[in-house]
């Protein structure tokens, strides 16, 4: 039971007996890999998002890294994906064999426009990224409209927006399929690492699920080179018991951003930015900018405060991806906001006090600034 009472505790439950029946089932023997625990899981994550299947993976890498496999994206292919996000979006794109077109995201929003994706397009694109970035939803339906008559797939990245909604839709099942990561300090965590590709595509659904596991259908016959990438059963159980709170925890996030946006009015941040009127947010995390970073960082560790930094390099000018010869420059709206973005503290049931801690901290600077 006292393992039962910590999935309670991280998962938001007031019945630590619904946990430790999860626990139980995942326990069973032969049961931590595949079995009824991710099963479950599985078709209550599909009927959540909207969609037809759920196919559940070690990581959310591993799960863009497959999807795109799935679709038959390699060798001699581009994928376009934006630089503001983390590295691996791209790192799923190299992976497959493919290779990555970053593009320059909106200036008012930081995400993925139909704009961006349509003068990126060339006759090797064979997939679109949008990235749901810190849990603000990307203005899909335009890029939808962009790729079918480009006849590329549409891949959402929606690893930081789980259960964030654009037109009313969850995100993730709006394009040929999405991708969803479990780790821990996600809106949607697990114990340990995690991922999910969710589609509205049955025969898309069947080859993620066969590159999952050897390749195998039946057992013992190897249709294909696969991987062991599935997410083990007692992941699955905690992560099926965090589902059902999970609503609820964001909300609890959109109304502790409201008041943290509304506390640092009058500070020289500049706020989270925001999607399109018919997007989300679900605030993964709060992110401000400023034109010292390190002063505000420093002042906040001096109250208490922890803050951090998503992302400090635009994915394009990482050492890893400079064979693609963007310089500096060649992405300015992704370069600028990888200078100056910086993420404060946001969680479920972040308390009135304590958003006045972060509030009051930040004010504190800006007098401390002008006598400096």
């Amino acid at each position: 039971m006292i393992a039962a009472r910590r999935v309670a505790q991280l998962g938001g439950t007031t019945s630590a007996g619904d946990a430790a029946r999860a626990l139980a089932l995942a326990a069973r023997p032969r049961r931590l890999i595949d079995g009824p625990a991710l099963e479950r899981y599985e078709a209550a994550l599909a009927r959540a998002v909207g969609a037809d299947a759920a196919i559940a993976f070690s990581a959310g890498r591993v799960a863009l890294f497959e999807i795109l496999r799935a679709l038959g994206i390699g060798a001699g292919d581009e994928v376009i994906l934006p630089a503001n996000t983390f590295i691996a979006t791209a790192e799923a794109v190299s992976l497959a064999g493919a290779r990555p077109r970053i593009v320059d995201v909106d200036p008012v929003t930081g995400l993925l426009t139909a704009d961006l994706v349509e003068h990126a397009l060339t006759n090797r694109v064979r997939c679109v990224i949008p990235v749901h970035l810190y849990g603000a939803t990307v203005d899909m339906d335009p890029i939808l409209e962009v790729a079918r008559s480009a006849r590329i797939a549409v891949v959402e990245d929606a690893c930081q927006a789980h259960g964030a909604r654009y037109k009313g839709r969850r995100v993730g099942a709006l394009g040929d399929a999405g991708c969803f990561s479990f780790y821990p300090a996600k809106n949607l965590g697990a114990w340990g690492d995690g991922g999910a590709v969710v589609t509205n595509d049955a025969a898309l659904a069947g080859r993620v699920q066969l590159l999952r596991s050897h390749g195998e259908r039946p057992r013992y016959r190897h249709r294909v080179v696969g991987t062991t990438a599935r997410l083990d059963g007692l992941q699955a159980a905690v992560l099926r018991v965090k589902l059902r709170h999970l609503d609820g925890w964001n909300m609890q996030r959109r109304r502790a951003a409201a008041d943290l946006r509304a506390a640092l009015q009058g500070s020289d941040l500049g706020l989270p930015l925001m999607p399109v009127a018919d997007g989300d947010h679900v605030f993964h995390l709060f992110v401000v900018r400023t034109d010292d970073r390190d002063g505000l960082r420093e002042h906040l560790a001096s109250r208490g405060i922890a803050a951090a930094v998503h992302y400090p390099v635009a994915v394009h000018r990482t050492e890893a991806y400079a064979d693609l010869g963007l310089g500096p420059g060649s992405l300015p709206v992704a370069e600028a906001l990888s200078e100056c973005v910086c993420s404060l503290p946001i969680f479920p049931g972040m308390a009135p006090e304590q958003v006045d801690a972060v509030a009051a901290a930040v004010h504190e600077l800006r007098p401390l600034r002008q006598a400096a």
